[in-house]
């Protein structure tokens, strides 16, 4: 973080939402490093005694109201129901997680008259590719509860831009991964996984689908930019701009891990997109780009499950800590 960054972001009183989760643990410390007054609200407690903690639900106005006493200057919104599958099968959970719970905090927000918020979108909001590469001037046609209910999100975001000065920025996400994921059910966790339980990889579908593969402190940056800057707001998208597929994906964890990883294919995934290629030239002209390109990231995540203790990662827990991600692109 630059010195002008540091700047910014000391002394601001920092709501995070999720703050608990994989991304949101990254948000914390880097915010806390730089000298902001956070506040974390969540459902499950943070791996920090030292962090502030609310612990409860966002959709209780008891808690609510704890999430903005002595004010708020910005937002990181990230709780949300985000799995595509669990989104499928409790849709009304999904709706009140995801849509009625953002309207009140950001009627709340807008009490307490904080001026941003970064929320975690997705290009699930987009549905299927009509072009070569998901922009945000994609149509939004999503495929899915999880999809729509973040689309959903967006629209609420956008008219409290427009009508209360409550500057939002979605960040519309490409699949994250990084330190800390050992409660994850995303692909690289689950090979990370599997490797160390000795497992069979189960592969959805033929594994030609293709996705975008983002590293959690290249995610934090573009927080960081988009509550600072004026000049973020709607939706951005964040990816690397380089898909790969599912079978590309093994064969790059193969080579840093060394394992062999054995694999079996199951059917393919109701609702889930055959590709996500993204064009993130909009985030790279407002100051952002990737540090880290998929093979080096990985090199970190697997330093990391590599110590882990089988049992840990048999229950999901182990480390959650951030630790340094090994090789950097330049």
């Amino acid at each position: 973080m630059s010195t002008a960054e540091q700047a910014a972001v000391r002394g601001r009183r920092v709501l995070v939402t999720g703050g608990s989760g994989f991304i949101g643990r990254h948000v914390v410390s880097e915010l806390s490093a730089a000298g902001a007054r956070v506040r974390v609200v969540d459902l499950k407690p943070h791996p920090d005694p030292a962090v502030e903690l609310i612990q409860g639900d966002l959709g209780d106005p008891s808690v609510l109201e704890q999430c903005f006493a002595q004010g708020c200057d910005w937002i990181v919104h990230l709780a949300a129901v985000t799995s595509v599958l669990r989104s499928l099968e409790h849709p009304d959970l999904t709706y009140r997680t995801n849509v009625a719970a953002t309207h009140a905090l950001l009627e709340a927000a807008r009490s307490a008259g904080a001026t941003a918020l970064v929320f975690a979108s997705t290009n699930a909001v987009t549905g299927p590719m009509e072009a070569p590469a998901i922009s945000e001037a994609a149509t939004l046609r999503p495929l899915t509860p999880y999809g729509a209910t973040k689309a959903a999100a967006e629209m609420l975001m956008s008219a409290y831009t427009a009508s209360y000065g409550v500057r939002c920025t979605a960040l519309r996400l490409t699949n994250v991964y990084g330190g800390g994921m050992q409660a994850k059910d995303s692909i690289v966790a689950r090979l990370m996984r599997a490797i160390r339980l000795g497992g069979t990889f189960e592969v959805y579908g033929d594994g030609q689908q293709v996705r975008d593969y983002v590293h959690a402190a290249d995610v934090v940056q573009a927080v960081r930019l988009a509550l600072a800057s004026e000049n973020w707001r709607g939706p951005v998208v964040i990816g690397t701009g380089k898909s790969l597929s599912v079978l590309e994906v093994l064969d790059a964890v193969r080579r840093v891990t060394g394992a062999e990883l054995p694999v079996r294919h199951g059917a393919a995934r109701p609702g889930e997109m055959p590709a996500v290629i993204v064009d993130p030239s909009r985030a790279r002209a407002a100051g952002w780009s990737p540090r880290y390109n998929f093979e080096e990231g990985l090199a970190g995540v697997w330093q990391e499950w590599s110590t882990l203790d089988r049992e840990a990662v048999a229950a999901g827990t182990g480390a959650v800590g951030l630790p340094a991600v090994a090789g950097r692109t330049s």
